[in-house]
């Protein structure tokens, strides 16, 4: 079996579009990846290109070595776009040699290491500007069977950003949200690297009632030393890494033990990556919260690599019903809180390639813009 070529499908998916990478092969099979850098998708167009060149002819076998041979054959380290859109090769390969082997990938893991993955879902984001109705969004997700949720650091007021003004609200929501739910349901706070060391600071100390399950990103991901400072001056749990996608990125936060459980996103990191850094974060007591704002195709390869790792406390799962775009035909089982893999040969996932390849038309829609009082730019 040898790869003959490499195709980015940008795949509608409700208002956005998913940026899968098949790799093909000579007997006619292929593996599916996704790219979780969806907002430089001209980017990852080229990178797509220029990567096809190096794996054409090779065995797709050799992941470990397809993977070493991507990340530094071009002397500057693949890391941003370039490492997503390794990671959605390694998936896809990963996915091949499931297929090839005719089992689901946990099995060419090691095997299951538990019977099902813990899962988290965001409380909807129309909801999240009003404390009231933020609380009966989660109490409906509760009833439903949903033990661990998502809440945003969101400001009251839409595109402007006003970081004090977002932590009076964030925290007077924590409360309400503890009080009413009880100690039986997890919060999960979503900082998405809005706010400034100061600001964290504040923030994280005035959660510790609240008690959440941890406070994700905090900090911006260009300073992972900033954590070390946060770590020394508040208790709760601290979560951070979906920007990242590599074990060399990851380094200073596992061997500093700065957070509590590692981000890992799949479709930065791989599979091959991810394992490695798992592997790390094992060593130091870190779990693996892997995150997962994207589709099935992603949620997938996750369920595969956490069913089978030991230090592994909760998958994301964006919305609570896993809803299937047209041309995905199967994907992972999902129940209210859990998930698990289908027991069918690689990734698990049916795809309609004929009816992808007609969807083909545009990459995903850009990202919203926040900007603060003054008119600077802020983090969205």
């Amino acid at each position: 079996m040898r790869i003959t070529g490499l195709e980015l499908l940008t795949v509608p998916q409700g208002a956005s579009a998913m940026l899968l990478v098949l790799v093909h092969t000579d007997d006619g099979q292929y593996g599916v990846g996704e790219v979780g850098m969806r907002s430089r998708w001209r980017a990852v167009r080229g990178a797509v290109e220029d990567f096809a060149e190096e794996l054409a002819g090779a065995d797709p076998s050799r992941i470990e070595h397809l993977g070493q041979l991507l990340a530094r054959s071009g002397f500057f380290p693949a890391t941003g776009v370039l490492a997503a859109v390794r990671a959605a090769i390694d998936v896809a390969l990963w996915d091949l040699r499931g297929k090839a082997l005719g089992v689901p990938l946990y099995e060419v893991f090691g095997g299951a290491s538990r019977d099902h993955i813990e899962c988290y879902v965001h409380v909807p984001g129309d909801a999240v500007r009003d404390p009231e109705a933020m609380v009966a969004a989660a109490e409906r997700l509760v009833a439903a069977g949903w033990r661990y949720l998502r809440v945003p650091a969101n400001g009251p007021n839409g595109a402007e950003y006003d970081q004090r003004a977002a932590l009076r609200h964030t925290v007077a929501t924590m409360e309400r949200l503890r009080a009413v739910l009880g100690d039986e349901v997890e919060l999960l706070l979503d900082v998405h690297t809005r706010f400034e060391p100061a600001q964290a600071v504040t923030l994280c100390r005035e959660l510790e009632p609240t008690r959440p399950y941890f406070v994700e990103d905090p900090l911006r991901s260009e300073h992972l030393d900033g954590y070390r400072m946060l770590r020394q001056r508040t208790g709760v749990p601290l979560a951070a890494g979906e920007q990242l996608g590599t074990k060399w990125e990851f380094r200073p936060l596992i061997e500093g033990e700065l957070i509590d459980h590692a981000r890992i996103d799949v479709a930065n990191t791989g599979l091959t990556e991810a394992r490695k850094i798992a592997a790390m974060a094992e060593v130091h007591h870190i779990n693996l919260a892997t995150h997962n704002p994207l589709g099935p195709i992603t949620a997938a390869a996750s369920a595969h690599l956490n069913l089978v790792l030991p230090n592994v406390s909760v998958q994301e799962q964006p919305w609570p019903e896993l809803t299937l775009p047209p041309v995905i035909t199967a994907g992972p089982e999902l129940t209210p809180g859990r998930i698990r893999p289908a027991e069918r040969p690689g990734l698990g996932i049916e795809l309609d390639l004929a009816a992808a390849r007609r969807l083909d038309h545009r990459g995903p829609a850009p990202l919203p813009l926040y900007h603060r009082p003054d008119g600077s730019f802020t983090n969205w």
